[in-house]
C-alpha cells in the first residue's frame, strides 16, 4: 500500500469547455478520496468551486497567469508561456508537490512540458502514448498512437514494457498477451522495423504472442498492440471516426419507419450499452507512459465523465507504484532495450 494518497494535478483551463467542465468533474472524484491540485485561473477555478460542495475535499488550488491556446505552438509552454496551466501542473509534480497530470488541452503543448518539464524515467528512450481500446472481450492497449512517428525497435520494445505494467496495474490484466501490429500474422510479415522487432520481443519476458492484425485489437485476442506512433495514431484515428460513423448510420436507419422506431425501442437498453462501450469517455484519455510523473492527456472535447475517468487512471498508476514496475521492466531487459541505445534515442 502506498505510504500517502497519490495528490493529481489537474489543468482547469484544459479544453473545450475549461473550469466550467473540468471543476465539477474534479471534485466528483475528490468526493472518491482523491487529493487534487486545480490549477489555472484563481479567480475562475475558485468561482466554480464556489458554486459545489467542497467540505472535507483535499482539493489545493495552484495559479497559473497564462494558458497555451489550441493555436499556439507547442514550444510555446516551454518558452513563452511557462507560467501557463500545463506548464505550472507539470512543474507542481516536478517539485514533488503533485504525482501526476491529467490535461484536456493543448496536447502537443502537454507532450512538450510532460517531456522537458518532468524528464524521462532513467532508461526511457522516448515517451509514448497508449490508447485504450474497446474490445468484445476486455480493453486492449494500442502502443504508441501518437507520440512517436518515426521509431525503431528498441523503441518498440520499451512500448511494449511499459504498456505491460498499464494493462497489469491499471486496467487489472494479470499476464498481457503483447503482439506486434503487422500486415499478417506469419513471422517475417511486416516492415523492416516490424521485422528486426519480432526478435527483441521474442527475446524478452514478456508474454509476446507474435504478430497481430488490426482486425485482433478488437476482438480482444490480444491485450496489447505495438506499434509506431504513425501506424497507431492512423488505427487510432480510423476506429473513432468508424464509430462515430456507425453510430450515425445506425441512428439514420433506426428513424427510418415505424418498424424502425419500435425495434429501436425495445432495443434501448443494448444500444445504451453498446454505446458506452465505444465511448471514448470510459477511459477518459491517452496515458503519456516513460515520463518521471503519470500524464494523462484527454480529448479536447472531454465531458465531466471523461476527466473523472483520467483522474482516476492516474491516481491508480500513482497508487500501484506503476514507475517502480516500468522500472524494474526497463532494467530487466536492459541488454535488448540499450543494444543501440545511443542511436535509437
Amino acid at each position: 500500500m502506498p505510504s500517502k494518497q497519490p495528490r493529481i494535478a489537474i489543468d482547469a483551463m484544459g479544453g473545450d469547455y475549461g473550469p466550467s467542465v473540468v471543476v465539477p468533474a474534479a471534485v466528483r472524484a475528490a468526493e472518491e478520496g482523491i487529493a487534487l491540485a486545480l490549477v489555472g485561473d484563481e479567480d475562475a477555478i475558485r468561482a466554480e468551486l464556489g458554486r459545489l460542495k467542497t467540505d472535507g475535499l483535499d482539493i489545493d488550488v495552484v495559479p497559473a497567469s497564462e494558458v497555451v491556446e489550441m493555436d499556439d505552438k507547442a514550444s510555446d509552454a516551454l518558452r513563452r508561456k511557462k507560467d501557463s496551466s500545463i506548464h505550472v501542473a507539470c512543474r507542481t509534480v516536478k517539485e514533488g508537490r503533485a504525482d501526476g497530470v491529467v490535461s484536456a488541452g493543448h496536447s502537443g503543448a502537454t507532450v512538450a512540458c510532460g517531456m522537458f518539464v518532468l524528464g524521462r524515467i532513467k532508461g526511457v528512450l522516448r515517451p509514448a502514448f497508449a490508447g485504450i481500446m474497446p474490445t468484445e472481450k476486455r480493453p486492449c492497449v494500442l502502443i504508441d498512437v501518437g507520440a512517436n512517428v518515426d521509431s525503431k525497435p528498441q523503441h518498440l520494445l520499451q512500448f511494449g514494457l511499459m504498456a505491460d505494467v498499464l494493462a497489469r496495474d491499471v486496467l487489472g490484466t494479470e499476464r498481457p498477451t503483447v503482439g506486434l501490429l503487422s500486415i499478417g500474422e506469419e513471422e517475417g510479415k511486416g516492415n523492416a522495423i516490424v521485422k528486426d522487432s519480432f526478435e527483441l520481443f521474442r527475446e524478452s519476458e514478456l508474454n509476446f504472442i507474435g504478430n497481430v492484425e488490426g482486425r485482433d485489437i478488437f476482438t480482444g485476442d490480444v491485450d496489447i498492440a505495438v506499434c509506431d506512433g504513425f501506424v497507431g495514431n492512423v488505427a487510432l484515428k480510423l476506429s473513432e471516426g468508424l464509430a462515430k460513423s456507425f453510430g450515425n448510420i445506425l441512428k439514420k436507419e433506426l428513424s427510418s419507419s415505424f418498424l424502425s422506431k419500435l425495434g429501436s425501442l425495445l432495443s434501448f437498453g443494448a444500444f445504451k450499452r453498446f454505446k458506452r462501450l465505444v465511448d471514448y469517455a470510459e477511459y477518459g484519455g491517452a496515458p503519456l507512459l516513460g515520463l518521471k510523473g503519470i500524464v494523462v492527456v484527454c480529448h479536447g472535447k472531454s465531458n465531466e465523465k471523461a476527466i473523472i475517468n483520467a483522474i482516476r487512471m492516474a491516481a491508480k498508476f500513482v497508487s500501484n507504484k506503476s514507475h517502480e514496475h516500468l522500472a524494474e521492466g526497463l532494467e530487466a531487459h536492459r541488454a535488448l532495450s540499450d543494444g543501440n541505445s545511443e542511436k535509437a534515442a
